[in-house]
């Protein structure tokens, strides 16, 4: 996936989780340490730059965190979410009053290094797998109130997105066929709920539930906690007739032989859940 095919985010949607991240921030007195510190005119340039290798995500949000804070400050983005990054690679720069300017500086850091965090984990996943048909897809197992950023962060990493919320798609889990009294069961009554644009997925164990799963006719079978050994043969047992996503334990030791099995979607909660943040730094620069 190319940065040509990431929509920007939403500024309403940006500027309000940034406004609330400041507010945590500044706390009732604001950044006491600069008002005590540094004259009220100051001013001060300063650039964002990585420290270590990985892909960009998060700049509409490091962005907003300054120009809320103070308007006179100025953002110019050197980099593109999606792009590569090396170290000492400058992100930004930002001049205008010195005290706004290290106000907003951690809620831009922590959005760029969470963000990108995740792009670089996606990325990992996704170059270990190039050669195959398969996508890398996240999950639902997001940070509250973050999901749509952790999300564009994924396509940033050249990962796909599984659904939004639970309103989107119809997936059917092992707790709702236990329920339902069975695979059969369950998919019969989706699709006489569903509307014509909502897509069924339905989630087995086993091949023998693969087998009922297929007669049923969902979308999408989600292939849970399979070894590569048992996804082949679901794979040839599929024929093309849905897509079929693996699941369940997904790590760099084992993506790649998950992806040459021949599945056509890999989901991965660890993308978004556990991803290690991106070391980037702000600096002031001197002279």
């Amino acid at each position: 996936m190319t940065r040509n095919h990431l929509p920007e985010l939403p500024r309403l949607m940006v500027d309000e989780a940034v406004k609330a991240a400041l507010l945590e921030d500044w706390g009732r007195a604001g950044d006491v340490t600069s008002q005590a510190t540094l004259p009220s005119k100051a001013q001060a340039k300063a650039v964002i730059a990585a420290r270590k290798p990985g892909v960009l995500a998060g700049l509409a949000l490091a962005e907003s965190a300054f120009r809320q804070t103070d308007a006179a400050l100025s953002f110019k983005a050197e980099k593109t979410d999606g792009d590569r990054l090396s170290p000492n690679d400058v992100v930004a720069r930002i001049e205008g009053p010195a005290r706004a300017l290290l106000a907003a500086e951690r809620v831009a850091l922590n959005y760029l290094g969470h963000l990108s965090g995740i792009a670089t984990a996606t990325a990992s996943f996704a170059d270990l797998i190039a050669h195959t048909r398969a996508d890398i897809v996240c999950t639902r197992k997001t940070t509250p109130g973050l999901r749509a950023f952790e999300k564009y962060a994924v396509r940033c990493g050249g990962g796909s997105n599984h659904r939004f919320g639970l309103d989107d798609a119809i997936l059917i889990k092992d707790n709702h066929i236990a329920v339902a009294g069975g695979v059969t069961q369950a998919i019969t009554a989706a699709k006489a709920f569903a509307g014509h644009l909502v897509k069924i997925e339905v989630e087995v164990d086993t091949l023998a539930q693969l087998e009922e799963a297929l007669a049923a006719g969902p979308d999408v079978v989600m292939l849970d906690n399979m070894p590569p050994a048992t996804l082949k043969e679901a794979v040839a047992m599929a024929d093309g007739k849905v897509l079929l996503e693996a699941s369940g334990g997904i790590e760099r030791d084992t993506v790649k032989a998950v992806a040459e099995a021949g599945v056509d979607l890999i989901s991965s909660g660890w993308i978004t859940h556990s991803a290690p943040v991106l070391d980037l730094g702000l600096d002031i620069e001197m002279g």
